[in-house]
């Protein structure tokens, strides 16, 4: 055959529109859909089929209808959009599923007079023993008002029920009965790493200051009652049930602080030996305790064998350690609070770091880092560089958020072989920095378009749940519009991306980060996750962006979740338990329409 005989050839099993492996036999095929691939064979196509918990086939919809036989169950989708399974490379799912169904969320809610709504509401089912607890996702400038609430309207709206209320990683509002809950007198001792406001009689007002640290904001939250275990099961179903809802099919479980392994595994542990894990669920191992990070990352590597998934896995939904991070060390806590001065790291921080990365390296873990300033990347990355002299660096290490990264460590990481996590953080933080640092540093914060022109590794993610919302749509607005929750526009045009751009980020990119293959496209060969949109992100407005929902989503094959119009193919919803859950009134995110 000569040139243009193959040419012609290739040519005509494009226009088929079916690039299938072998033979099929579809269990689903979708079709009359809008389906954007993200493959580079074919973009868009108008039909798909799925074989197991493969991609087998895609094209035209009279095509792949072709493929079907008596099994094969068949979805009209109507014309709606199809996206790739989203995959947040940043998120604190696990620890954020034992207390989802705790939590009352103020993500989403545009007036704070409805937020003091919902409070009051909440706080006269919450029983006795149990708090009322809004823990981030939120702040003042998507609300009407443009304000914070005031701790007398917190007051008056809770009541004598314990309440607490995360407000970034800057402070947090406690109300009368909480502050009596936890003893806090005038004799009560400054807090380790933050501050405890009081008034002129020296009596807590209920204010307490991420100054210098969010310590004190978190480990007060520690200490709040926990659910039962049945509880936390429940909550962590209705979390990745959420997550599903919103088109999410994969996360980096990014550890967090007070979530210890293995004892706070044991929910998703349990859950995945079941088979009922609906996100892909790889995660990394955060440090817990100052001082003994080396001891435990020791520990760890001798417990887990990272490059053996195993049995780890049901289904091929992942559920395993991928590495450790994105706290490894207490020393390199640069954590961002742009209502104050970036936080000095100690000059110890060289010293215990190096051992850290010699570990990983020698074991081939991976790692990553949150790292917030370039002060402190800078410092970062010369004990990466140090190490990788020594030990060349082979697996994946990340640096998480980047927000104030210079060019030269940029290239520096590109010269190592790294990769960056970037999230949504400046949709919620970005007029707290335009007070602080001015308009023009935050249009260039993080210089995304930089880190995509120098070929770095770059996934999307939302840094839920504590300070940013879960909800991908807000990361993916705030990348392609460039503005904020409360719609101040951060990011100059120069550094936004497109909706393409950014859907790729938000999937298969994401996977690159730890060196996954055949996930986060639609196409042949690739694991069947994907998303029937409710609305056409290529066509609609920006701001119609943030409350996009899926109407179906398929994770390994499998339908986890659909809507009303899918209701009776979708697996059934699930009662929220306990009965005065939050989750059971509100939901989760709180889309406007």
């Amino acid at each position: 055959m000569n040139k243009i005989h193959l040419a012609l050839s290739l040519l005509l099993i494009a226009c088929s529109g079916i690039f299938a492996q072998k033979k099929s036999s579809p269990d689903i095929i979708i079709y009359n859909a809008k389906i954007t691939t993200l493959s580079d064979h074919q973009p868009d196509v108008e039909a798909v089929a799925i074989e197991a918990n493969k991609i087998v086939a895609i094209g035209k919809s009279a095509s792949i209808l072709n493929l079907k036989t008596k099994k094969t169950q068949i979805i009209d989708a109507k014309g709606s959009r199809i996206i790739p399974g989203l995959f947040d490379s940043h998120l604190h799912v696990i620890r954020g599923g034992r207390f989802f169904n705790t939590e009352l969320r103020w993500d989403g809610v545009t007036s704070l007079k409805k937020a003091l709504a919902m409070l009051k509401e909440q706080a006269q089912r919450t029983p006795k023993g149990q708090w009322v607890r809004i823990v981030g996702g939120w702040n003042e400038y998507q609300f009407e008002e443009k304000r914070l609430p005031t701790l007398q309207e917190v007051n008056e709206a809770s009541g004598d029920v314990p309440t607490f209320i995360l407000y970034l990683y800057s402070k947090a509002f406690l109300n009368k009965a909480a502050v009596q809950a936890l003893n806090l007198t005038e004799d009560t001792p400054g807090y380790a790493g933050g501050l405890m406001e009081k008034d002129n009689a020296g009596i807590p007002t209920g204010l307490l200051v991420a100054e210098p640290s969010a310590l004190i904001l978190y480990s007060t939250l520690a200490r709040l009652p926990e659910l039962s275990n049945n509880e936390k099961i429940n909550s962590t179903l209705q979390f990745m049930t959420e997550l599903n809802r919103l088109g999410v099919t994969g996360v980096i479980d990014a550890g967090g602080g007070f979530q210890n392994f293995p004892d706070d595994y044991t929910i998703t542990d349990s859950l995945n030996k079941l088979g009922k894990i609906s996100v892909r669920l790889p995660y990394f191992l955060y440090a817990q305790k100052k001082g003994s990070e080396l001891q435990d990352y020791t520990k760890w590597i001798g417990m887990v064998d990272i490059h053996d998934h195993g049995d780890n896995h049901i289904n091929d939904v992942d559920y395993f350690v991928s590495g450790g991070g994105e706290g490894i060390l207490a020393d390199a806590a640069d954590f961002e609070n742009f209502l104050f001065p970036r936080p000095e790291l100690p000059a110890t921080l060289e010293s215990n770091l190096k051992p850290l990365i010699s570990l990983f390296a020698k074991n081939q873990w991976p790692f990553r880092m949150h790292a917030t300033y370039n002060e402190s990347i800078t410092r970062f990355l010369n004990v990466i560089e140090d190490v990788n002299t020594e030990i060349p660096l082979k697996a994946p290490w990340i640096i998480d958020h980047a927000e104030f990264i210079s060019d030269e460590n940029l290239q520096r990481i590109k010269r190592l072989g790294g990769g960056i996590a970037i999230q949504g953080r400046m949709a919620f933080q970005g007029e707290a920095f335009v007070h602080r640092y001015g308009l023009k540093p935050a249009g260039n914060t993080p210089p995304v378009k930089k880190m995509l022109e120098l070929g770095i590794p770059v996934g999307l993610g939302t840094d839920g749940t504590r300070v940013a919302s879960f909800n991908p749509w807000i990361a993916y607005y705030w990348l392609v519009s460039g503005k904020t929750i409360g719609g101040t526009q951060v990011l100059t045009k120069d550094n936004i991306v497109d909706r393409t751009t950014a859907l790729k980020l938000l999937s298969f990119k994401g996977y690159e980060l730890i060196k996954e293959t055949q996930k986060g496209k639609i196409e042949p060969g690739y694991f069947a996750d994907l998303v029937v949109l409710d609305r056409d992100i290529f066509s609609v407005g920006d701001e119609e962006l943030k409350n996009t929902v899926s109407k179906l989503t398929i994770v390994d094959g499998k339908i986890v979740y659909g809507n009303d119009d899918f209701k009776t193919i979708a697996p059934a919803k699930l009662d929220v338990i306990p009965n005065w859950s939050p989750v059971k009134y509100f939901g989760g995110y709180q889309n406007s329409n």
